[in-house]
């Protein structure tokens, strides 16, 4: 069982940037920029109102993850990008979690943080940390994409929005996340 962990962690320690790892600051920033702009896009296409949502909130987040499942074991890494609405100002950021849960799964997803409160975006910025619960099953090719996935916050005045990319699911999990700024890229 303890094999089954490490191989898990090693699998999503992040080693450089899930975004160009060997690419500058500015080319890295630029990347993660543009995957905010799909993902967006995509959100638009797929709920009718988010982009209201969206608009109205006090900030959001936005993060592309590559999550494992075996078992009762999961794990997570990725990178971000936080938008304050107070100022419009951009904060580059980095993820890890952890959780618990039964199923399988190994899926690359994108998960959009909206922070109804200021309090909510402050608390986030200041200590990184939420808690929530998912359930899939889900598979996502370039030529399938079936199933549903479900997944919620338990951190008061934050909505979250996920979407896979690619991969499959069949899991229901417990997740701890930890978010920080990314010292290389602000």
């Amino acid at each position: 069982m303890r094999f089954l962990l490490i191989l898990m962690l090693s699998l999503t320690l992040p080693i450089g940037s899930a975004f160009g790892k060997d690419a500058s600051p500015d080319e890295r920033r630029a990347e993660i920029k543009q995957m905010r702009l799909n993902v967006l896009t995509k959100l638009y296409q797929e709920v009718s109102d988010a982009e209201e949502v969206l608009l109205a909130a006090k900030g959001y987040a936005i993060f592309s993850n590559t999550g494992i499942n075996l078992l009762l074991f999961s794990t997570a890494r990725g990178v971000g990008i936080l938008r304050d609405h107070r100022d419009g100002s951009d904060t580059y950021m980095r993820m890890v979690g952890a959780g618990t849960g039964f199923g399988v799964g190994l899926k690359d997803y994108t998960a959009v943080m909206i922070f109804d409160s200021q309090e909510a975006i402050d608390d986030f910025i200041e200590s990184g940390w939420d808690y929530s619960a998912q359930a899939d099953a889900k598979v996502e090719t370039d030529a399938v994409e079936a199933g549903e996935e479900i997944s919620g916050t338990l951190t008061p005045g934050v909505r979250v929005y996920q979407m896979t990319d690619s991969g499959f699911a069949l899991q229901a999990l417990i997740h701890g996340f930890k978010f920080w700024p990314d010292k290389t890229l602000n």
